[in-house]
């Protein structure tokens, strides 16, 4: 049966999951990019934008694979998929990933103005949702079949899938940084009344990962 699941959700030791003014220079909001350096020296990020070397196997390479494994569809705020704002002027922004993105799967993205689907090399395509967090939860689910679906961000996509209570796992990965300021993940938040609890966690050199999960 599959699942809607958060998987390699990076969160700083004081709850910050994006830096602030994000740009395109920085994509993740400034210093962001701190809480995901244990991502970048991994395999499994380095293949997946062409690139060789990497570590193998290791604590943070199994859950950098296991954060893209067995999805069928995605879905993303406007603000993952990139820094443009207000209505769409033109198609000319196709996100951040150049012409052959990550997913390789149907990608939802939320946004409040209409846009024509974008096919993108590598089986990805690009559907732009007006209807809100249950349509794209929706459309992706029938587009996802018997595989997972993954939550893919930023910060307040997942806060809200979380609060509608229609997340089924997530996978935190806690990283020892401070950032000071940002995008809060769990502000106002009370996961255990969500009826989620820690069924994993696992350590390595960079950060602590994390599988909360509703039992």
């Amino acid at each position: 049966m599959s699942k809607v699941r958060v998987a390699g959700f990076s969160v700083s030791l004081d709850g910050i999951s994006a830096g602030v003014e994000q740009s395109l220079s920085d994509p993740l909001g400034k210093r962001g990019t701190e809480i995901f350096q244990w991502y970048f020296h991994t395999q499994s990020f380095r293949s997946m934008h062409g690139q060789e070397g990497g570590s193998v196997g290791d604590i943070d390479d199994k859950f950098a694979h296991q954060a893209m494994d067995n999805f069928g569809s995605f879905i993303l705020g406007r603000n993952m998929f990139g820094p443009v704002r207000g209505p769409w002027l033109d198609d000319s922004w196709k996100g951040w990933w150049g012409e052959n993105p990550p997913y390789h799967a149907p990608t939802f993205v939320l946004t409040h103005y209409e846009r024509e689907p974008l096919v993108m090399e590598g089986g990805t395509t690009f559907y732009f949702v007006t209807g809100g967090i249950e349509e794209a939860l929706e459309r992706a689910k029938k587009a996802a079949g018997e595989r997972d679906i993954k939550i893919g961000g930023g910060v307040s996509t997942v806060r809200q899938y979380l609060k509608a209570g229609l997340i089924d796992s997530v996978h935190l990965v806690s990283v020892p940084v401070l950032l000071g300021q940002g995008e809060l993940l769990f502000q106002g938040m009370d996961l255990h009344a969500l009826g989620f609890s820690v069924t994993d966690y696992q350590s390595s050199e960079y950060a602590t990962h994390l599988t909360l999960e509703k039992v």
